[in-house]
């Protein structure tokens, strides 16, 4: 079925594309579920990449950029390459991602906690939780010494 041109298969990938940005990986997922060959969903793809409706380094970046107040660079990096993004762009964005780490962790952890850990189970539990939102151990180490430094 076509409408003024466009297939069904194109009009969905547009609709997808207006909401939100998509990789590759993760609009072929979306629109592989269809009645649709792989060879279909692939040239479509090539083509929204080459018309600029498709870009996944537009969508790193902004995925990117909207993660970062909530997350560690380890944490967005994981979730970019679980939704196909390649190396090399991740290596583009990862400088400006690491270098404000340290400045994202404190600001979290102020947030949740407050004040340092009083003993280990409470350290123990602080240290997940950054974890948990993808900082290294060397960020949360350095956050933890600056909270201990701070309250005496």
């Amino acid at each position: 079925m076509t409408t003024g041109g466009k297939t069904s298969l194109q009009i969905r990938a547009l609709q997808y594309l207006a909401k939100r940005e998509y990789s590759r990986y993760e609009l072929e997922q979306k629109l592989s579920v269809h009645e649709h060959s792989r060879q279909q969903v692939s040239d479509l793809l090539d083509q929204l990449e080459r018309d600029g409706y498709l870009s996944t380094e537009r969508f790193a970046e902004q995925t990117a950029r909207i993660r970062r107040s909530r997350l560690g660079s380890q944490r967005i990096v994981r979730e970019l390459k679980a939704k196909g993004v390649d190396e090399h762009i991740i290596a583009d964005i990862l400088p400006v991602l690491k270098d404000n780490d340290l400045e994202t962790a404190w600001r979290i952890w102020q947030k949740k906690f407050g004040a340092p850990p009083v003993d280990l189970k409470a350290r123990g539990k602080q240290i997940r939780f950054m974890m948990s939102r993808g900082f290294s151990s060397d960020t949360i180490n350095t956050i933890l010494s600056q909270a201990d430094r701070e309250e005496t």
